[in-house]
Formats: structure tokens, C-alpha cells, sequence
């Protein structure tokens, strides 16, 4: 359970900044270098580089060197896991709005 909880830790994490999300749209259209990505979000290559770090650190990215350009792609984490958790806490919100609901339908009745 621990390392689920980290690996589902290190993907919220990643998935939590808004450049990375980016990131992530623009690598889903077509690979791009570093520098690409560093001018499509005005970053310096070492804020970028920091960024795709995040990414290959959960997965998500994956990157490849040849000669002096970094290239970018998704990487070959699939999000399942997430995927099903969301829908665990899904269920049990939607089941807990269930019984409120069915509650002051009830109460509503008594008044």
C-alpha cells in the first residue's frame, strides 16, 4: 500500500502544476525538444528541465538525447491506477450524497 500511495502521490504531484499538465497536452499531439517546450511556455530550459524531471519522475514523460537535443514523448505510464482511485472516491462521495438525500427526504416528511 505504501508504494501505491507513492506512486499515486508522485502522479497527483505531477498533475497538480499547470505547466506540466501542459506539457502533457502538447506531448499527446507530437514530441517536442526541451527548447521547444521552453519557448512554448517562456521558461528558461532549466525551469523546463525541472518540469520534465517531474514528469519522467512519475512516468509520464519520457525523454531521449541525440547529440544536443533533448526530445520529449509521453512516457509509457498509464494512469490506471489514478484512474481507479478517483473512482473508488467517486462511489463513496456519490453514496454518501445517497443516504443525505434519502435522509432529508425523510426528515422533510416528519415536519
Amino acid at each position: 500500500m505504501v508504494q501505491y500511495a507513492g506512486a499515486l502521490d508522485q502522479t497527483f504531484t505531477a498533475l497538480g502544476d499547470p505547466t506540466r499538465r501542459g506539457i502533457l497536452e502538447l506531448l499527446a499531439r507530437s514530441d517536442a525538444s526541451i527548447s521547444d517546450l521552453a519557448q512554448t511556455f517562456e521558461m528558461t530550459l532549466t525551469g523546463l528541465k525541472k518540469h520534465v524531471r517531474v514528469l519522467e519522475d512519475a512516468g509520464l514523460v519520457a525523454t531521449k538525447k541525440v547529440g544536443r537535443v533533448r526530445t520529449c514523448r509521453l512516457g509509457p505510464r498509464r494512469l490506471d491506477a489514478e484512474a481507479a482511485w478517483m473512482e473508488q472516491h467517486r462511489q463513496m462521495l456519490e453514496s454518501r450524497h445517497n443516504r443525505l438525500e434519502a435522509f432529508l427526504e425523510r426528515t422533510r416528511g416528519d415536519a
